[in-house]
């Protein structure tokens, strides 16, 4: 698997900068919630076969093949595209008329919605699903609308527009699961698969964070292998070989945007967040903070409340 990683400034850098809505880079700086919506357009080289730091959903319509880990995926009809962040993935053009959209957005949007908790739970965005939908006539008809709709709504001054963003995206999302919410058996997976898909169920059933009357249960490889019933070590190597990431880079991760969230979204102090977090010492959740994030999780909470 490719170790590049592209992240959203990286993205913006790449691209033409006049056929796209530029965001301020302050929008990044303070992690803020970020959402853009581009159309799709024919382009005469691949895009870079990278990882990414971000969220992206393209409707498809266009000949083209896509490049997703070790697979090639030919699309030949309309389709939507779910790629997991951590599978390195391009896009090759195949005919000359491509159309549709592409929306990118941060784990800060996707958190920043309760109606999006649904989708959490499903096979959507996982390294083990299934990245492409091929939608029928008449849902591509649907998927143009609701994508018409976000794409209007981004460019216009309507105050809730943000609200109507979300709710036109998870019409998108929905569509996309009537066709294969589970259309793969957990049964007829392969082991490694299914344990992963089990532990990624734990560690996503635990957020978020309600209390510090209730700190995280599960925080490190062992406390999910004997939740599960598996020695540790088979734990660690089948997350590896599905995601190849270690089981304790996804769980410190995962933390690391809960830190976020509740540093943006509650009035707890910095050692309350830390402790439900599960560390013993505020000075333990300082250094786990600034190694992720490069800055204090004090300086990260006062610019978020600018």
């Amino acid at each position: 698997m490719s170790d590049q990683l592209e992240t959203i400034e990286d993205y913006y850098r790449r691209i033409r900068k006049d056929q796209i809505k530029i965001f301020d880079s302050e929008d990044f700086e303070t992690g803020k919630s970020h959402f853009n919506i581009s159309m799709r357009r024919y382009c005469s080289f691949k895009s870079p076969y990278n990882r990414r730091d971000y969220y992206k959903i393209s409707f498809i319509i266009g000949k083209g093949t896509i490049h997703y880990g070790t697979h090639q995926l030919f699309i030949d009809g309309p389709a939507l595209f779910f790629p997991s962040p951590s599978i390195p993935y391009s896009w090759e053009c195949e005919s000359d008329v491509q159309e549709g959209y592409f929306c990118l957005f941060n784990q800060e949007f996707f958190n920043g919605n309760s109606e999006f908790n649904l989708f959490k739970k499903t096979s959507m965005f996982k390294e083990w699903s299934k990245p492409v939908v091929f939608l029928t006539e008449e849902q591509a008809q649907l998927a143009t609308l609701y994508f018409d709709q976000i794409y209007r709504m981004n460019n216009s001054a309507y105050p809730f527009r943000c609200s109507s963003i979300k709710s036109n995206l998870a019409s998108v999302m929905h569509l996309a699961l009537e066709n294969r919410v589970e259309d793969i058996n957990p049964n007829e997976l392969p082991a490694n698969v299914r344990l992963y898909k089990l532990f990624d169920e734990l560690l996503t059933k635990q957020f978020p964070l309600d209390s510090p009357a209730y700190p995280l249960a599960l925080k490190t490889p062992s406390d999910f292998a004997e939740h599960l019933n598996v020695h540790v070590n088979h734990l660690n190597s089948s997350v590896k070989s599905v995601t190849n990431l270690t089981t304790t880079q996804i769980i410190k991760e995962k933390m690391f945007e809960e830190s976020k969230n509740l540093l943006k979204y509650t009035n707890w102090d910095i050692a309350q967040i830390g402790y439900t977090l599960g560390f013993d010492q505020p000075a333990h959740f300082n250094n786990f903070f600034k190694k992720h994030a490069q800055t204090s999780p004090l300086k990260f909470k006062n610019l978020s409340d600018i």
